[in-house]
């Protein structure tokens, strides 16, 4: 599953997720664009470090998801962009008659908004090279849904049934659109939550990752972010040339229940 001569755009993807995929499309032979909203030399050493890893072409591209203007910069500033993978997002939890609006705001923007932007601003550049795979990171909640979420649940649903209309509107062209539906994954913002979540709850870590962390995952195991990143190696290689529209849930049976 070869990706040599492809360039992918990754949002959200200078740690976490976002960070493991980019490094499984470069492993593939992808040239990758990171991005988040900061600017400092270790965002820039992440694409350097790819680079020398995996003997890519690698950048970093400072944009802020919440503004449109700057997602549809960020595929310009890009100049190619054969895989466009839309990854940043942001969480709260609230119930929803407390929910803040500028959380619900930010969440929409960065969550769903985002999507709409970039991927509006890849799909020329696509067509124009007759090639193309978008890929967007929804969640396990854009298929089901938890209480105290309701931002992030409507923002993630919103993701799948984007994800199903640019499928139909690129469906006869050489481009498709599928979205990743991940339960909990073990990135580091995960990890850093579990000695906090031990202490509350007077558990040890097994416990608190079994009953607590992954009460709803049947697996009882996380998701790596390798594994999400070999998902997208996948959707973007010729054995899913006529995968399109759909949902893969790298969940741990969390939405078979």
């Amino acid at each position: 599953m070869t990706l040599t001569g492809k360039t992918a755009v990754i949002t959200g993807s200078n740690s976490g997720i976002g960070l493991g995929v980019a490094r499984e499309l470069a492993r593939a032979g992808a040239n990758v664009v990171l991005n988040s909203f900061t600017d400092r030399e270790e965002d820039h050493a992440l694409a350097a470090e790819i680079a020398a890893e995996f003997g890519v072409n690698a950048r970093y591209i400072q944009a802020d998801m919440s503004k449109g203007a700057e997602c549809r910069a960020l595929i310009e500033k890009a100049g190619a962009c054969d895989i466009l993978v839309n990854n940043a997002g942001i969480q709260f939890v609230s119930p929803i008659d407390e929910f803040p609006v500028d959380k619900w705001d930010a969440i929409m923007a960065i969550n769903l908004n985002s999507v709409f932007h970039t991927t509006a601003a890849a799909l020329p550049v696509m067509r124009a090279a007759g090639w193309g795979r978008v890929v967007n990171i929804a969640s396990a909640h854009g298929l089901t849904a938890s209480p105290y979420k309701a931002a992030y649940v409507a923002a993630k649903h919103g993701v799948v049934g984007m994800s199903k209309t640019v499928a139909l509107e690129t469906a006869e062209e050489n481009i498709t659109c599928n979205a990743v539906c991940p339960g909990y994954v073990l990135t580091p913002l995960v990890e850093a939550q579990i000695p906090d979540t031990m202490k509350e709850y007077d558990m040890d870590r097994d416990q608190v990752v079994r009953e607590v962390m992954l009460a709803r995952q049947p697996s009882k195991q996380f998701a790596t972010v390798e594994q999400l990143g070999g998902t997208v190696v996948f959707l973007c290689s010729d054995a899913a040339a006529q995968m399109t529209g759909t949902t893969l849930s790298v969940d741990g049976g969390w939405t078979a229940l």
